[in-house]
């Protein structure tokens, strides 16, 4: 079994930083593609970056230029650095990956979530 666990969250104010971190444990051969979304209260669950097991990058319009995804494969670690926080940043934000737990078995799997909160 996988698990993913999402730390790093809280109650910043507008401006400011965080750094989100999803470590993964468990069976893990390999981790493919991972992502980060985030879900507002009364909202979708949107995506708001990915990243490719080679590192290749990608973001949602409104996150681009301030938020910066990474990953550490030998920690099976993965990260989410946002700076010029903004209030409609808010969210629960969860890490999601496709694992492959033993050779050519590859599953998706989704983290608890973390709380963001941005004051304004």
């Amino acid at each position: 079994q996988v698990q993913l666990v999402e730390s790093g969250g809280g109650l910043v104010q507008a401006g400011g930083s965080l750094r989100l971190s999803c470590v993964a444990s468990g069976t893990i051969f390999r981790i493919h593609d991972a992502a980060w979304y985030r879900q507002a209260p009364g909202k979708q669950r949107d995506l708001v970056a990915t990243i490719t097991r080679v590192g290749s990058t990608s973001y949602s319009d409104s996150v681009k230029g301030r938020f910066t995804v990474s990953r550490d494969n030998a920690k099976k670690t993965v990260y989410l650095q946002m700076n010029s926080l903004k209030p409609e940043d808010t969210a629960v934000y969860y890490c999601n990956a496709h694992v492959e737990s033993t050779p050519l078995r590859t599953s998706d799997y989704w983290g608890q979530g973390t709380q963001v909160t941005v004051s304004s």
